[in-house]
Parts: structure tokens; C-alpha cells; sequence
């Protein structure tokens, strides 16, 4: 068998050198030539694009990674231009997994390896959502979630939620940092979006996100009350704690916004899990 196979090998090179030399031999202006030096250009080209894709990923796997845990020290308040961003994260950030349905943590999952965007779309990982429930229009969710946990000694300074809801023209991924009574915003980022540069683009504004620092998420039933209003917030109004200024000329993307904090933020979200925080010890949590 093996000379048998060294022979078709051998019969192969033999003939593929022929080829060579019949095409090496043609005129420059013939049909079969261009062809054939074309196709082999795309075989060589192909080759390298499919070896740099391999070699590559490693690298695209940590900055991934690394950007990832930029947001999350950002919207906690930690990130500065010095910053060391996988020691910070190391010494600062507490992740947990959490099932969304009990707000139980969940001990027999990797925290590290957990993808909690593709475990929404899998089916032994997801669930699928109501219509009539589904105000952030995001059909699915992972049945667990990943927060972050920012502490100080035992003490919890920051619980770091992952939200994502859709805007007008996009799903908007990002985060909410609450503060540890469960109620007060602290700050919010996106990270991933695709709304209208100016418009809806302007989620990822410094201003504009500095303005939900403050925030109260609840009312005194303990419902998600919290939005976006159209033109700018009152500071008379008796509700302007629970309000966020809309962003101008992007209605659709401001409506988003408010859904899918009245989503993550209500019972079918992380309502749940930050009621057990508020009545749990800091020890406990």
C-alpha cells in the first residue's frame, strides 16, 4: 500500500510538472496562460491569507479580550491612560455568572471561557422570548449571564450588568454600572453598535453618558421606571431622577435605549439578581 501510494503521488508531480512546462511554453497571449497563471496566483494567495487567518488568531483572541475588559474597567470608573488594563482588571474585577431566571449565582460554569452572546444563540443555552414580553426586540437571551463585581475588601462599590437591546438600525451591546444599593446608576457604555453616526451614534458620547450618573433604575414598587425623554431633562420635575436626556433627531434609537434598560432591568432580567443583592450580605454576594 504504501508504494502503491507513492507511485499515484509520484504519477501526480509528474504530470502537474508537464502541465507547467505546456503552459510555461504557450504564448503570453493565450487564453489557457492567463487562466491558468491566474488560478495558480489564487491557489498561492489563498494559501497565505489561510495560514496569516491561523497564525493570527491567538493575537485577535486577546485583543478581543482585551477590549473587553477595557469597557468593563471604563464603565466602572477605572480606566485611565496609564492604565495597565489586564493587572487592573485582574486586582479590581470580581466576574460571576448568574442565572438570569433565580438571580442565583451559577458555581458549575467557567466564568473565563463563558460567552454569553453565543450562548444566546444556542438552543440547550437560550431562551426564547415572548412577543409580547420582548421590548428590547432581542428574541433570545442566554439562560446565564456574566456581571462584573467591583469590590473594595468585601465590600461591593460596583455590579456591572451586560445589556443589549435594538436601536434603530442595529442591536446595541453594552454595559450598566449599578451601584451597590441596586437602585443608582453609576455609569453606562456601549461598546458595540451600529446606529447613525451624529444621531443615534452619539450612545457612545462622553456628555451624553455622563448624564445617567445619578440615576434612580426604580419606583417605589420597585418597577423599572428609568428612560429616555424627548429634549432635556427638567431638574424640577419630580421624576427627573428617573429620566435621561434623548438624543436629538434619533427617536427610534432613544426609545431602544429605554427598552432594553426596562428589559435587563425588569423581572424577566436582572431584577431578580439585584434584589437578592440588596438583601444579601456583601460577604454573601
Amino acid at each position: 500500500m504504501p508504494n502503491s501510494g507513492n507511485q499515484k503521488f509520484n504519477a501526480f508531480k509528474e504530470k502537474c510538472i508537464a502541465y507547467r512546462d505546456h503552459v510555461l511554453a504557450l504564448g503570453n497571449d493565450s487564453l489557457e496562460k492567463t487562466i491558468a497563471v491566474a488560478l495558480a496566483l489564487c491557489f498561492v494567495c489563498a494559501i497565505l491569507v489561510s495560514v496569516s487567518a491561523v497564525a493570527l488568531k491567538p493575537l485577535q483572541l486577546h485583543n478581543k479580550a482585551l477590549d473587553m475588559k477595557k469597557n468593563i474597567l471604563e464603565v466602572a470608573g477605572l480606566m485611565q491612560d496609564d492604565t495597565d488594563i489586564d493587572q487592573a482588571f485582574g486586582e479590581l474585577i470580581v466576574a460571576k455568572i448568574v442565572n438570569i431566571e433565580t438571580g442565583d449565582y451559577v458555581d458549575d460554569i467557567d466564568v473565563a471561557s463563558y460567552d454569553q452572546r453565543k450562548a444566546a444563540k444556542d438552543p440547550a443555552q437560550n431562551i426564547v422570548i415572548p412577543r409580547d414580553q420582548d421590548i428590547a426586540s432581542i428574541k433570545r437571551k442566554a439562560k446565564n449571564a456574566k456581571v462584573y463585581l467591583v469590590k473594595k475588601g468585601d465590600q461591593i462599590q460596583s455590579i456591572i450588568l451586560p445589556i443589549h437591546g435594538y436601536g434603530l438600525w442595529s442591536t446595541m451591546y453594552g454595559f450598566l454600572a449599578v451601584a451597590a444599593d441596586g437602585q443608582t446608576v453609576q455609569s453606562i457604555n456601549f461598546y458595540d453598535q451600529a446606529e447613525t453616526p451624529g444621531l443615534g451614534g452619539e450612545v457612545v458620547n462622553p456628555n451624553w453618558r455622563a448624564l445617567w450618573q445619578g440615576k434612580k433604575i426604580y419606583n417605589a414598587a420597585g418597577e423599572p421606571v428609568l428612560k429616555l425623554i424627548k429634549g432635556s431633562v427638567n431638574p424640577s420635575d419630580p421624576s427627573a431622577d428617573q429620566q435621561v436626556d434623548g438624543l436629538a433627531g434619533a427617536t427610534l434609537t432613544s426609545v431602544g435605549v429605554t427598552n432594553l434598560i426596562r428589559y435587563w432591568l425588569g423581572k424577566e432580567g436582572f431584577a431578580p439578581y439585584l434584589d437578592k443583592i440588596k438583601t444579601t450580605s456583601d460577604e454573601e454576594a
